[in-house]
């Protein structure tokens, strides 16, 4: 028997990851399942400098660009009806979720 479900969620848009953290807790609120989280982990950057200049010539200048990956932890105590909501919810495309059960 499965003891515990983990969620992974992971963005680069934290409204939206924060919007389904709320999505998920009021589904386990009215499925009565007990959760832990969500639990922020560290945010990832993702740094790329870039010349300014295409052919090389001329100063060296740099523009430096700058992706942000935010995630979210959350461990739920399983349960049918639980999963089976958690299934139907409407994700963004930049939103991943990942559901691992322990």
């Amino acid at each position: 028997m499965v003891s515990k479900a983990r969620i992974r969620l992971s963005s680069t848009n934290p409204q939206d990851i924060n919007t389904i953290c709320t999505e998920i807790r009021d589904i386990a609120d009215k499925t009565g399942v007990k959760l832990k989280g969500p639990i922020p982990l560290p945010t990832k950057k993702l740094q790329i400098p870039t010349r300014k200049s295409p052919c090389g010539q001329g100063t060296h200048t740099f523009d430096k660009w700058e992706m942000r990956i935010h995630k979210r932890l959350i461990d739920v105590d399983p349960n049918e009806r639980f999963l089976k909501r958690l299934m139907r919810i409407r994700a963004p495309d930049d939103v991943f979720i990942e559901i691992e059960l322990l």
